[in-house]
């Protein structure tokens, strides 16, 4: 039992929660920034890697290798071609992220630790039976449920954030000169809320979301050739 000289103050059970929230705070945003120039970084070659993706659907050969799209990129529209689709694929970073973490932290403190708070009420009962070693895997069985709340969170903030993906996806290839960047395969955007608006008035947003199912946009036919 506690000892009565030493009272538990009023709120003394709170602080703990207040100083992890603190703590994730500090570390997603640490983690943000790292993303953030992670992504600044590599773009560029993600850049060249779906236009050489996209350049399969005209049979194209304009990005024969890394060394030689960093040049063509270059000559034909300059430093900003290496960015092409940044913005979208910034914010859906940091939101997946922030989304990610929060909902993880909100499961962890209020759904899991709460609901495991409840088992000493009967656990302490049937310890008077000698039965008190069923409980032990509960502490373990709680560990392996936080850990999974991490995986489940980021799948659905991955789900959320797909749209800038797929934004991104499309500024990166828009207008570049190759035959999956134009007409009749793609408009051409002026600009990556122009892609988000128009993806958005022909409810398109989740377009290749599915690995299994594809929904063909009102008002088009695709024929076989």
């Amino acid at each position: 039992p506690p000892d009565a000289s030493f009272p538990l103050q009023p709120g003394a059970s709170k602080k703990e929660p207040v100083s992890s929230l603190e703590q994730v705070l500090k570390e997603t945003s640490r983690e943000m920034v790292a993303r953030s120039a992670a992504t600044l970084i590599t773009h560029p070659f993600h850049v060249i890697t779906l236009r050489c993706m996209v350049q399969f659907i005209g049979r194209e050969t304009k990005y024969s290798g890394t060394l030689s799209a960093f040049a063509t990129i270059y000559r034909e529209e300059g430093i900003l071609g290496f960015f092409a689709g940044l913005i979208p694929r910034l914010l859906g970073d940091i939101l997946s992220l922030w989304l990610c973490n929060m909902l993880a932290y909100l499961i962890n403190t209020y759904a899991l630790e709460n609901g495991g708070g409840r088992a000493p009420l009967w656990g302490g009962s049937m310890a008077s039976w000698g039965l008190k070693v069923l409980f032990l895997p509960q502490v373990s069985t709680m560990a392996e449920m936080k850990s999974y709340s991490q995986a489940v969170t980021g799948f659905f903030a991955s789900m959320l954030t797909y749209p800038f993906v797929l934004v991104s996806n499309l500024m990166a290839v828009n207008n570049c000169g190759l035959a999956g960047g134009l007409l009749p395969y793609a408009p051409t955007y002026s600009s990556w809320l122009d892609c988000w608006s128009q993806l958005h008035r022909e409810g398109n947003m989740s377009r290749g979301n599915s690995l299994f199912f594809r929904k063909v946009p009102a008002g088009k036919r695709y024929v076989w050739e």
